[in-house]
C-alpha cells in the first residue's frame, strides 16, 4: 500500500499527548494512504471534547487511553461519538481483549505500520459494505467490560523455585520479572528466583497495575524497585534499581510519557 494507491479519501482526527507518537502516526498514515486527511492532532480531554462539539464528526478517531488529563474513556460519557474508533496504547493488558469483543480495533504503542494498514483496511471494508456502526452501544459494552477488571483481585504471592524447595514471595517484596528464555523474580533484597510462568502476557493479568509496570516485552517492574531514572538524546528512559545495581531496565521513548504518569 503506498501514498500513490489510494483507498479512499478518509477525514482523520488524532487524540494523542505523546507529540512524537502523534507525528509518527500522522507520518505512517501519510505513507499508507495520501488521500487520508488529519482534520486534527488534540492533545487532552478538554481539547477533544472542544473540537467535537465545534466541529462535524470525522470519518475514523484514532484516541489514545492514558492522556495528561484523565482517560479517553471519559470523552465518550461526556459527549456522543458516532464514528469508528481506533485505540491506540502503550498497555498491551486487559483492556485489550475488550476493544476485540466490541469490534473496535486498536494499535499497540509503538505503532507497527502492517497493524495499522490492517486497521485501515478494516475501516474500508465497513466503509464500503455502507455497513452502520453502532459505535455509543460498542463503547458502552467496552465500559460496562472493562468494570469488573476493575474490581478484580491481583495476586498477593508468587510460588517459586528455590534450592531443592518451593517458595512463596509476596508480591510487595517482587522486584522486577524477566523473561529470558524462562521467566525469573527478582526480590527487592537482590534474590532472583526461576517462576513456572511462561508469558509475561500471563503475569500481567495477576499483578496490580497500580504496582506493576511493563517496561518492555521482556520486563515487568514493581513500583517498590525504583531507585530512578534518565533519560537519553533518544527519549529513552534508563531505570535503575534499589539494592539491584547489575540491572537497568531500559524504557521506549514510545512509553516513557505513560511510565512517567505511572509514577505518579
Amino acid at each position: 500500500m503506498t501514498p500513490e494507491t489510494l483507498l479512499y479519501t478518509m477525514k482523520a482526527v488524532i487524540i494523542e499527548d505523546e507529540p512524537l507518537v502523534a507525528k509518527d502516526l500522522r507520518h505512517l498514515l501519510n505513507q499508507i494512504d495520501a488521500g487520508i486527511e488529519i482534520l486534527s492532532v488534540l492533545d487532552s480531554l478538554e481539547s477533544a471534547e472542544a473540537w467535537f462539539l465545534a466541529n462535524p464528526e470525522p470519518d475514523v478517531l484514532f484516541c489514545d487511553i492514558q492522556l495528561s488529563d484523565g482517560v479517553s474513556f471519559d470523552l465518550f460519557k461526556r459527549i456522543e461519538v458516532a464514528c469508528p474508533v481506533i485505540f491506540t496504547t502503550a498497555y498491551d493488558e486487559y483492556a485489550l481483549r475488550a476493544f476485540k469483543l466490541n469490534s473496535l480495533d486498536y494499535l499497540l504503542k509503538p505503532i507497527d505500520r502492517e497493524e495499522l494498514e490492517a486497521a485501515l483496511s478494516k475501516f474500508q471494508r465497513w466503509k464500503s459494505q455502507n455497513i452502520a456502526l453502532d459505535v455509543p452501544s460498542q463503547l458502552t459494552g467496552l465500559l460496562r467490560d472493562l468494570l469488573p477488571q476493575a474490581q478484580k483481585r491481583f495476586k498477593e504471592r508468587f510460588l517459586v523455585h528455590g534450592k531443592g524447595t518451593m517458595l512463596l514471595i509476596p508480591a510487595k517484596e517482587a522486584a522486577i520479572f524477566q523473561k529470558e528464555e524462562v521467566i525469573f523474580l527478582t526480590t527487592l533484597d537482590g534474590k532472583r528466583f526461576l517462576t513456572d510462568y511462561t508469558t509475561m502476557e500471563e503475569l500481567e493479568e495477576l499483578v496490580n497495575p497500580a504496582e506493576f509496570f511493563r517496561a518492555n516485552r521482556q520486563t515487568l517492574l514493581h513500583i517498590s524497585a525504583i531507585a530512578g531514572f534518565r533519560s537519553d538524546y533518544t527519549g529513552k528512559l534508563h531505570v535503575s534499581l534499589k539494592n539491584i545495581p547489575n540491572i537497568i531496565v531500559d524504557i521506549s521513548r514510545e512509553k516513557a510519557s505513560a511510565f512517567k504518569r505511572w509514577l505518579g
